[in-house]
């Protein structure tokens, strides 16, 4: 197994494996991941070097140890997709999902993740094109981080507004406050989140561009900054190119990173280690 310590000073610490996610989680101690952000390799689309197996005994192990090494209170967001064999998609991402729930996990949100920029239908495929695929936010008990992105309008921002605070006894108002509160221009944004896709969008950073399946940088900003804070140790079991890492240094969180894939481990590495 090959390791990188990447020591960052003052913060944060970095620590990449290179191997099988199920053994060398097999050796984390329990209960000690604050926020896992991963994508696994959507039913087999890609080959990935044919580095990796994917079936479902490969998925439940995984999930099995994902929740094992959260910690109370920890949150595991599982961006997936489902393929389409023979007219009718796979319905894997549901199943992953509730075999989640099986083994203890809240499906605190199901997200879906809104690609911008995807091409109209073809009707040779009697189908929409697909333009989504799933965030599972699953959580360990209740989350105890929530950071809440305030990026969508209002519609009267500055407008003086009165909220009415009541206490009840058998149904009769009893006493009543009342607040003056002034709309803010931005509130909490929907679980529909949107992104422009395709490699150039998804990242500004050459060496990312060697991997085939990169995971989007806002994406992955937005999960972090929404359910850890910073000095939380991020972790992502197949970390492809390195994108989690890569946001968790910007963020100012620790990062655990592991990858099977040797090529792309390196390529994860170097993105880390020279990421300003």
């Amino acid at each position: 197994m090959k390791q990188a310590m990447l020591p960052i000073f003052p913060e944060p610490n970095i620590e990449l494996m290179q191997g099988d996610c199920r053994e060398i989680m097999a050796g984390f101690e329990p209960d000690c991941i604050d926020l896992t952000v991963t994508s696994p390799p959507y039913d087999n689309l890609r080959t990935y070097n044919n580095s990796s197996v994917w079936n479902w005994e490969v998925f439940t192990e995984i999930a099995d140890q994902l929740f094992r090494v959260t910690k109370q209170g920890g949150v595991v967001v599982w961006v997936v997709g489902d393929a389409t064999i023979k007219g009718s998609e796979t319905g894997t991402s549901f199943k992953q999902a509730l075999y989640f729930k099986d083994i203890g996990f809240n499906l605190h949100d199901t997200m879906i993740y809104a690609k911008a920029n995807v091409g109209m239908y073809d009707p040779r495929n009697l189908r929409y094109k697909s333009a989504f695929e799933y965030m599972f936010v699953l959580s360990k008990g209740k989350p105890l981080v929530y950071n809440p992105i305030k990026d969508r309008p209002t519609r009267n921002p500055g407008r003086q507004l009165s909220r009415s605070n009541g206490r009840t006894t058998q149904g009769q108002i009893r006493k009543q406050h009342r607040k003056s509160i002034i709309q803010a221009a931005f509130q909490d944004r929907f679980n529909v989140w949107e992104y422009f896709t395709g490699n150039n969008l998804s990242t500004k950073d050459a060496i990312a561009l060697k991997h085939p399946a990169i995971f989007h940088e806002n994406l992955v900003h937005d999960h972090i900054i929404s359910w850890s804070n910073e000095g939380d140790t991020v972790f992502d079991p197949m970390m492809g190119s390195g994108t989690t890492g890569k946001m968790a240094k910007r963020l100012n969180r620790d990062f655990i990173g592991i990858e099977k894939d040797e090529k792309y481990f390196e390529i994860a590495r170097n993105r880390i280690d020279i990421m300003n």
